[in-house]
């Protein structure tokens, strides 16, 4: 009787530029019944004051960052590392390493078959080689800013700090295997997410 292959668990990784609308894909797949882990959300807590990492933030960034009730203002830290490339590296520098064994552990102790990785940096991280498949949400420079200017409490030099921050979505794009275009409505890009999902069932189902 021939033994059974164990099933390989896929990796899914969704990234984009600030304001591409990663997090809507996202929560598109979620609504496949897909395991979605945040890479941001994984970040936000490392800022929590007791972590390690809360620690080495002030030690270096000093306690000018903090709120009244002593938890580190994003926003504020945000500002100051965005305009300065130096002091986005040493931010990164602090938090990049728990963050991604925290997500390394995550996948491993996933159970279910495909794991969605949603991650912003997840390029300029170093995470491409942990993912199978990779999924870039990709949006036009007009409708972007027209909708960061609608919802986000920052200004378009802001902004344009944080994009200029990232790899471009040119870029990015090269090293995708799928490409989300989230210029339009989410009734569209709801319809482009439904033919990845088929693309990535039908080649789960060939392996």
């Amino acid at each position: 009787m021939l033994r059974q292959k164990k099933a390989k668990k896929l990796v899914i990784g969704v990234t984009g530029i600030f304001g591409s609308g990663k997090s809507t894909v996202s929560g598109i797949l979620k609504s496949y019944g897909l395991k979605i882990i945040d890479a941001d959300k994984i970040a936000h807590n490392y800022l929590l004051p007791g972590t390690r990492t809360y620690k080495k933030i002030l030690d270096y960034f000093g306690r000018g960052i903090l709120k009244k009730d002593n938890k580190i203002d994003r926003q504020k830290l945000g500002k100051l590392v965005f305009a300065n490339q130096r002091l986005l590296k040493r931010l990164n520098s602090i938090v990049h390493p728990e963050v991604i064994s925290d997500i390394r552990e995550g996948i491993r102790k996933s159970k279910e078959k495909i794991v969605v990785l949603d991650a912003p940096l997840l390029l300029e991280s170093g995470l491409r080689k942990i993912v199978d498949d990779l999924i870039v949400v990709i949006i036009k420079r007009d409708e972007l800013m027209r909708r960061l200017a609608k919802k986000s409490v920052l200004k378009r030099p802001e902004i344009l700090e944080r994009i200029k921050s990232q790899i471009p979505q040119k870029v990015k794009s090269r090293f995708a295997n799928f490409i989300i275009d989230n210029s339009g409505k989410v009734s569209e890009t709801k319809r482009q997410v439904k033919k990845v999902m088929k693309k990535i069932e039908e080649g789960m189902w060939r392996n």
